[in-house]
């Protein structure tokens, strides 16, 4: 973990979010989708309190309603399965728009989209305002298996790594004037993710290898020991106890 590692979610400022240390926003937005997860459906009326929430979030971060919304896009297979759940669930049928539609499949579509869209937004939040190398050493701090944190960290790194060797292979390709346009070329293709798997070993192997002779022995060395203060954990709270009490508020009027 020593380097600094940015991705594509994360969008660089100075906002009092992105100054928030990791582990602290972690903690609120896992509470915070708890909290979601919670709440009974029936009460609509919560979760746009909840949207509201993160839209003052994303205001105080400064994180564009453009960029949000384009990430959200990630969680389009899940709106498609929950806008099937109307014509296909059991029970009492209601028409809508010349439409019958199963009433407790409406509410489990709308328990779906309301819950996860807000879930996708909140950790889209957190990725947007929180570099890669501080979210493991957030969740380093919070006391996460360490080996989780080391596969975690791997993981990521690699990931660019075989990404930009594809990218290679892929340019190598066209050079020569090979273009997939078809089942005859699947063998070439084939052929291409062989080696980059042989490729992609024989580089993990050398960079252990790189990794026992600098003396590792199966754990990272912390170079940033990340902190809070007591101010920066209340901040950080303010979105969950609100959403608390949110919460609490649709379980007595439901």
């Amino acid at each position: 973990m020593g380097a600094g590692h940015a991705h594509q979610l994360y969008r660089e400022g100075r906002s009092p979010v992105h100054t928030l240390p990791p582990h602290c926003k972690i903690a609120a937005v896992f509470c915070f989708v708890v909290v979601v997860v919670s709440t009974p459906r029936e009460a609509v009326w919560a979760f746009g309190a909840y949207a509201l929430l993160l839209a003052g979030v994303a205001a105080v971060a400064r994180i564009p309603a453009g960029f949000l919304l384009r990430r959200l896009l990630i969680e389009i297979p899940f709106v498609a399965f929950a806008l099937l759940m109307p014509f296909v669930a059991e029970g009492e049928r209601v028409q809508v728009l010349g439409l019958s539609l199963s009433q407790s499949g409406l509410w489990s579509a709308w328990n779906i989209l309301a819950k996860g869209t807000l879930g996708v937004a909140a950790s889209v939040l957190l990725a947007s305002t929180t570099e890669l190398r501080s979210l493991l050493l957030g969740l380093q701090r919070l006391r996460m298996p360490p080996l989780m944190v080391q596969i975690a960290s791997f993981m990521i790194r690699y990931g660019d790594v075989i990404t930009d060797e594809m990218r290679r292979m892929r340019i190598a390709r066209r050079s020569r004037g090979f273009e997939a346009r078809g089942v005859q070329h699947w063998g070439v293709l084939a052929k291409s993710a062989g080696a980059l798997f042989i490729r992609s070993y024989e580089r993990g192997e050398r960079v252990h290898l790189a990794m026992v002779s600098r003396g590792y022995t199966g754990t990272m060395p912390v170079i940033d020991d990340v902190t809070a203060s007591r101010t920066q954990w209340t901040y950080a709270a303010a979105l969950p106890l609100t959403a608390l009490a949110v919460c609490l508020t649709g379980w007595m009027l439901t």
